[in-house]
């Protein structure tokens, strides 16, 4: 039996691929199982790389595991990727350190940056041009670090919430320091803005189709 792990950072991110899958959540994070002929088991705590490293620790666990998906919402760098699509990613750069793990064979042929920071228009225009990437993430570094240590299969699919050019407020300041959003500050603050509530509004449902797409691309290539 394959044990697979797929880790997220927000619960939004995972909700059309777990539903009506067994939910439990302990030390700050998420985690939702399936057992069919496999296990699979999904998690999420919150965005960056030290989030993303606790969801993998809480799958690890309870047992090895023998493959690995980093799923959830990516910033586009070019126009060639559309909000509301998912990919499957070629490999990820750690902006970082500088270090690229590559996806399995066949995975897919755009490549991600992970970022330390949410990426506004002129930071994604800087990535774009340093690393050649097409998608910009806050996690899938630490995963692809994680199963080169290990030597398991990397994998990624990513799904466009945000365009390249789009005008977002600077959500830096609502993510806290284990990668939560405080969604309530955020909100006051966007409802006293209303010329970000149209780009808020796209970011939302493109989010949504993109959850639907990560989750679409997920059970074709495991099938």
């Amino acid at each position: 039996m394959t044990r697979t792990a797929i880790i997220a950072a927000m619960r939004a991110e995972l909700k059309p691929l777990v539903r009506g899958w067994k939910h439990d959540r302990r030390n700050g994070v998420d985690t939702w199982a399936h057992r069919d002929d496999n296990l699979y088991v999904a998690a999420c705590a919150g965005a960056g790389q030290a989030a993303a490293t606790r969801a993998f620790a809480a799958i690890e666990e309870s047992a090895p595991i023998d493959l690995v998906f980093s799923v959830g919402w990516a910033g586009a760098l070019t126009s060639a990727c559309a909000p509301g699509q998912a990919f499957n990613i070629g490999g990820v750069i750690d902006s970082r350190t500088g270090e690229r793990f590559q996806c399995d064979a066949g995975a897919g042929e755009h490549w991600l940056v992970t970022s330390p920071i949410i990426a506004g228009p002129d930071e994604k225009r800087r990535l774009a041009s340093a690393y050649n990437a097409a998608l910009v993430d806050m996690e899938a570094a630490a995963i692809g670090r994680l199963a080169a240590m290990r030597g398991i299969p990397f994998y990624a699919i990513k799904g466009v919430s945000d365009s390249v050019e789009v005008r977002l407020p600077d959500m830096n300041p609502f993510l806290t320091h284990n990668g939560h959003f405080r969604t309530a500050r955020f909100t006051l603050f966007a409802l006293l803005r209303p010329w970000y509530w149209q780009a808020l509004a796209h970011m939302g449902e493109n989010g949504k189709r993109a959850a639907i797409g990560i989750a679409d691309r997920l059970h074709e290539f495991l099938q």
